[in-house]
């Protein structure tokens, strides 16, 4: 992916854009004398406080505090003296270079994409303020620094926010000097807390699902039971006996009916009380047994597409011939987001006749453009307000901005004199039609007598999520979309004879990324096979993998250290009588993840996970104590739903509802998680998702160690209990 890149191009742009050296502008809009908005990234108060403009929205992943760490270690100031908010919508300041340039969060790109950009505008910062300082003091700006946010230097001391209004004045520099690395006191240290966690603890933190403007309405849409089906006739004439309920109005796209009440409760009961009919003339109406039939049917057709462009003639002609063949189905269902927070957003009229949307917003652009066309406004009479989010895992950053539509289309439907306010409840959510996709793998491995690889036919089916978005073009390339088959026709494995074919099926929902998106699947494919492929050769599944990663590429030379590093820590062979352990590694995003799940019991008598051991190498580790909480929450997220987890349709409707019936990690399933992280100078790269992909793998392969393989999922439904 491309990277920002030169200091003299970010800044080039910084300084042409009317948003930087505003002098005054505080957080919430006030203008107050001296301070100042040093670059786009950094505002600094004449009190000394540092506001880290911040482009990548929290939605538990640490931006806020990552970001942060990277302008106070450069501008030389300390945690404590450093606030945050979120940036406005504005591409052209605040890009995703990862994505496109699009003003987003995704793909575990915030530390990839803004690791110069931030440092770089701290050391800016960093410039001007010091050479406001020279120019006040009448000495050498080489002989000024600032520590904890003082100024200090020949012979003396002062606050930082003594200097910012004639900061504001100076040309940002050109080529700010970056900090050396062993001269960080915040970056990689591990004591550096988070900055968004008191605020959540004391109930000051603001999410979407908080936002109560006066007079405001709240609004919660009657969706199609199935996928495409459409409202005919709605008869609302017992809503009318709810106190609070106002109206319902079907919605433009006839998708749903949108009520209108007073307060959450009259538009969750009203809602209830409508009567609507459904045309299912283009609905969904297949079951989950017919969709798995046909993923199953498609993995036994050739495929459509030769991923990997290779011999498929050749590589089956050596399959057949090997002494030792290993073949595996395997099936992934469809699987919910289930945020703890539900999707939410609010949106009210301005004074200048334009609109505010309060929304956790993944990916303002889009939300900013889909306004612009519902509402047909110019983008600037459009505000987008970024709230934290109560959890997403991919779920807020539809290519359609469905949810932020939905309620746009709602308050269009009104005289606009009242803000409206769009609620799903969690039945909404788990029924909502946005899933990881279902998908199949079918491998065939042939291995020769020396227990080497020599030929792995692997077939991919399922339904694409990129064809038919704005995204297409970056993904999907002759036809294949690289998503669907991510990890498996790039594995870091050295594989002789590797074919990976892939084919489309139709699709049964909306389908959308997930925690790991393609990874998901194509992970526990590729790991479990590993270990079916050594197990029947005889060869122990640590040995195995680091002799199909030979090699000086960076590729295998990482993957190979976490193999080794989490088989050191982990005790790797030496589990105690009655636990087995199990083990996987994979790149994704940018990391290497190796994993080791240790268990007790089995299959038949339940399984009871004590504990799992995660070595990450992410490159350059800017906060150690957020990459620890994010391998534990990705671990958990990935080893839950392949547990218990799966949503599935009779007759086209979601079956499963809330959490009773869509169950998710419990803090007891797992005793112990250990995070190791490998000390590294390369850029830093992905930690949101990448804990998420190893963690099932591992956890089959220590079942299968146990006496029991595991190829469908849930794993409840492969016959595996757990304690």
């Amino acid at each position: 992916m491309t990277l920002n890149t030169s200091r003299r191009g970010f800044l080039k742009a910084a300084s042409a854009s009317a948003a930087v050296l505003v002098i005054g502008l505080r957080p919430n809009g006030a203008l107050a004398a001296g301070d100042a908005q040093l670059n786009p990234f950094v505002k600094v108060g004449s009190d000394g406080r540092v506001i880290a403009v911040v482009k990548h929205f929290e939605m538990g992943q640490g931006p806020t505090t990552g970001l942060s760490t990277l302008i106070a270690d450069e501008l030389g100031v300390t945690m404590e003296q450093v606030d945050f908010e979120f940036a406005p919508s504005n591409p052209a300041l605040y890009g995703n270079s990862a994505m496109g340039g699009v003003q987003g969060t995704g793909g575990s790109t915030a530390m990839i994409s803004s690791f110069m950009p931030y440092r770089q505008a701290g050391a800016a910062a960093r410039d001007m303020l010091i050479r406001a300082a020279a120019q006040s003091w009448s000495v050498d700006a080489g002989t000024l620094d600032i520590v904890d946010g003082m100024v200090t230097g020949a012979g003396q001391s002062a606050p930082l926010g003594d200097f910012v209004a004639l900061a504001a004045t100076l040309d940002a520099p050109a080529e700010p000097v970056l900090k050396d690395p062993s001269k960080f006191r915040l970056i990689g240290n591990p004591s550096v807390r988070r900055l968004d966690s008191p605020a959540k603890v004391n109930g000051t933190a603001k999410f979407g699902m908080d936002v109560h403007l006066p007079d405001q309405m709240v609004v919660m849409i009657a969706r199609a039971p199935q996928r495409g089906a459409k409202v005919s006739g709605v008869d609302d004439s017992a809503a009318h006996d709810v106190k609070g309920y106002i109206q319902a109005q079907t919605l433009p796209t006839q998708l749903g009916v949108a009520v209108y009440a007073e307060n959450t409760w009259a538009a969750m009961q009203a809602r209830d009380a409508l009567d609507i009919t459904w045309d299912l003339a283009e609905a969904e109406t297949r079951d989950s047994e017919t969709i798995k039939s046909e993923i199953l049917a498609a993995l036994a057709a050739e495929p459509t597409y030769n991923t990997t462009k290779s011999d498929h003639a050749a590589i089956t002609a050596a399959i057949d011939a090997a002494p030792t063949v290993v073949e595996r189905t395997f099936y992934f269902p469809l699987l919910a987001h289930a945020p703890m927070e539900p999707v939410n957003c609010t949106i009210e009229a301005t004074e200048t006749g334009g609109i505010r949307v309060h929304d956790a917003a993944q990916i303002p652009t889009i939300v900013h453009g889909a306004m612009a066309q519902v509402f047909q406004l110019p983008m600037e009479q459009i505000e987008i307000n970024t709230l934290l989010s109560g959890g997403s895992f991919g779920r807020r950053a539809t290519p359609t901005a469905d949810y932020q539509v939905e309620a746009a289309m709602a308050f269009a439907m009104t005289d606009g004199s009242r803000p409206v306010k769009l609620v799903w409840s969690r039945e909404d959510d788990i029924r909502g039609g946005y899933y990881r996709p279902a998908f199949g793998h079918r491998v065939r491995v042939g291995l020769n007598d020396a227990g080497e690889i020599v030929g792995w036919d692997h077939r991919v089916a399922g339904q694409s999520i990129m064809k038919g978005t704005a995204f297409e073009s970056f993904v999907v390339h002759d036809g294949v979309d690289h998503s669907s088959i991510e990890g498996t026709a790039d594995t870091p494995y050295q594989i002789p004879g590797l074919f990976v074919g892939l084919t489309d099926t139709p699709k049964a929902t909306s389908t959308l990324w997930w925690r790991s998106v393609g990874h998901t699947h194509t992970a526990y494919a590729m790991e479990v096979m590993m270990d079916e492929a050594a197990r029947a050769v005889g060869r122990d599944a640590v040995e195995f993998r680091l002799a199909h990663l030979q090699g000086d590429g960076p590729d295998q030379r990482r993957n190979a250290e976490v193999l080794r590093l989490v088989a050191e820590k982990a005790g790797w062979g030496q589990a105690a009588p009655g636990r087995s352990q199990g083990i996987a590694v994979h790149k994704s995003f940018g990391s290497y993840a190796a994993e080791v799940v240790e268990i007790s019991g089995d299959a038949a008598s339940g399984v009871q996970i004590e504990k799992v051991t995660c070595a990450i190498d992410c490159g350059i580790a800017v906060n150690p104590d957020v990459i620890k909480a994010q391998m534990e929450g990705g671990i958990g997220y990935g080893i839950g739903a392949a547990m218990r987890d799966e949503i599935t349709l009779t007759g086209g409707e979601v079956d499963q509802f809330n959490f009773p019936d869509y169950e998710p990690l419990r803090i007891s399933d797992i005793g112990a998680i250990e995070v190791h992280i490998v000390p590294s100078t390369e850029h830093p790269s992905g930690v949101g998702e990448p804990g998420t992909p190893p963690a099932a793998p591992a956890l089959a392969n220590a079942i299968s160690a146990a006496g029991h393989a595991v190829a469908v999922l849930p794993m409840i439904n492969d016959g595996v209990n757990f304690a």
